[in-house]
């Protein structure tokens, strides 16, 4: 290592675009599109106010491509329905600092709930487990034509928002969604090309990716996030990941979003890692940097500006992805770039009671509660009370929070 790596230092990424700073604010569900599926005054106003804070590049909340298939409700879709002038303001808001503004396309496979998808699809028949298979049901395993069919969803979505003027797309090839299924031994158990071995299930992502890039051509960013591993006995492992990771590269894929597990096994928010440093997946992106030409960003746990310095000097990662710490404070990367010491006040939630905790999906809720308050040009509290909020968002809402949504 010779260069000095700060947060304040641009970035140009393998398309050519370039990148103002270091911090890239990482995908949360916003739960704030219509019942038509379309972006609403509440979602502009938060990506303006996230604009506000400086973070080199936003990316969405999960955009899905399909209406009939959704994570949770009031997910924005593209899928031939779309208002494009919404489109417009939205990804005006989320550039108007010079910021980059990525859209997140998903397909959530099986992990649609039941009041969603009675029938979900997914590389091969294989229920959820860990007890989620009462919320959600046992999928239909994809036709070869209906593969080829959402691979031209992802690249039709991609296409539409760069005519909305959104500076990039990312693929979510993590957490459990379609893309990670496919990859996943665990949940990919098919015979044919799409299945068996890594380079067949690698497959549909880099169908998606060559299909994506085609529709947008060379210069429009093309981003991936994607498991480290799946955390679980005979899942998608650190050494398939690494594989995946150089065809992407060899490819030309802009920017490599680190994560890990899925909604059986949660690493993701912090549960079960072990870790004496603050970011969750930081040595594999250590490794990966090694073995890489295009960027790598890590979210999960950072929580201090120290830490995030050192990671971004150590050049162990080229972006600090922050999720919930910019539900909570939306200017926090700004203060950090004016020289301020930082601490988020992010932390574990609880009720005190464990089952209404699980209930109340109180990790996800919470911040979505904070979210909600940007959205209505408000200020988040960073400190309220989680039954003060579950209150507020029942009366506001009713149950339609609280059911459950996703895995």
């Amino acid at each position: 290592m010779t260069d000095h790596v700060s947060l304040s230092d641009k970035i140009e990424l393998p398309c050519g675009v370039t990148v103002n700073n270091r911090f890239l604010k990482s995908a949360m569900s916003e739960i704030l599109g219509s019942h038509d599926y379309q972006p609403t005054k509440e979602l502009i106003n938060v990506y303006s106010r996230w604009a506000d804070g400086e973070a080199g590049i936003l990316v969405t909340g999960n955009v899905m491509i399909d209406k009939t298939a959704l994570g949770e409700p009031r997910n924005v879709v593209i899928s031939g329905d779309e208002d494009l002038d919404l489109l417009k303001k939205w990804a005006d808001a989320g550039k108007k600092k010079n910021n980059h503004i990525f859209v997140q396309l998903n397909h959530p496979g099986k992990q649609s709930p039941k009041s969603l998808s009675p029938q979900p699809v997914a590389p091969s028949p294989i229920p959820l487990g860990k007890g989620l298979e009462k919320f959600f049901a046992t999928p239909k395993a994809l036709e070869e034509d209906e593969i080829h069919d959402l691979i031209e969803k992802f690249a039709y979505a991609a296409e539409t928002v760069k005519k909305a003027g959104f500076t990039g797309v990312q693929i979510h090839a993590a957490h459990g969604y379609l893309v990670s299924q496919f990859l996943s031994p665990l949940h990919n158990h098919r015979e044919d090309k799409w299945g068996g071995s890594l380079e067949n299930r690698m497959r549909f992502l880099v169908e998606v990716y060559e299909a994506i890039r085609k529709r947008t051509g060379d210069d429009f960013p093309v981003s991936v996030k994607i498991n480290s591993a799946d955390f679980r006995n005979g899942g998608f492992s650190e050494e398939e990941a690494m594989k995946v990771f150089k065809t992407l590269d060899e490819k030309g894929i802009d920017l490599i979003e680190l994560s890990g597990g899925s909604y059986e096994s949660p690493v993701m928010t912090g549960k079960n890692m072990k870790s004496e440093k603050e970011a969750y997946f930081l040595d594999i992106a250590d490794r990966a940097k090694k073995e890489l030409k295009a960027p790598v960003a890590v979210t999960g746990g950072f929580r201090t500006s120290d830490a995030m310095k050192e990671a971004v000097a150590s050049q162990k990662t080229d972006f600090i992805g922050l999720a919930r710490p910019l539900a909570v404070d939306p200017d926090l990367p700004l203060k950090v770039l004016s020289g301020n010491d930082y601490k988020s006040s992010v932390k574990p939630l609880s009720t005190g009671i464990k089952s209404l905790d699980r209930v109340a999906m109180l990790e996800i809720t919470w911040y979505e509660y904070q979210i909600g308050r940007i959205g209505k040009g408000k200020d988040p509290k960073p400190y309220e009370n989680v039954w003060i909020s579950m209150t507020k968002l029942f009366a506001s809402n009713g149950w339609f929070r609280f059911k459950r949504r996703r895995a």
